[in-house]
């Protein structure tokens, strides 16, 4: 349970982090001092997720993926960038990809 509550975390980090890099490029600079602390504390959660016995590859599945998905909504909704019906297919289809990884690698 440790490994879920530490991915979890560090994809929230991961996120704030790339929707604090959109915000700075857009506008203040300050922005990136955000950007880099939430990419350095998304690594180390990651790897506290690795270290309390969660697999490689279903680890960075789903921190890659939920970031794809949560990254694309908020961009919309924040930012007010496309999401059209093709993008939200393949973010369908990036999060079906990972539930395989994920549910291959139970034994």
């Amino acid at each position: 349970m440790t490994a879920w509550i530490f991915l979890t975390l560090a994809i929230l980090s991961e996120v704030s982090a790339t929707m604090s890099l959109r915000a700075a490029v857009n506008g203040s600079r300050r922005w990136y001092i955000v950007v880099v602390i939430g990419y350095v504390v998304s690594f180390v959660l990651l790897s506290g997720a690795l270290a309390n016995g969660m697999p490689l590859g279903v680890a960075y599945g789903i921190w890659s993926a939920v970031g794809v998905a949560l990254i694309a909504v908020l961009g919309r909704v924040i930012f007010r960038e496309p999401l059209t019906v093709v993008m939200s297919f393949g973010i369908v289809l990036i999060v079906g990809g990972v539930l395989l990884v994920e549910t291959g690698s139970a034994h």
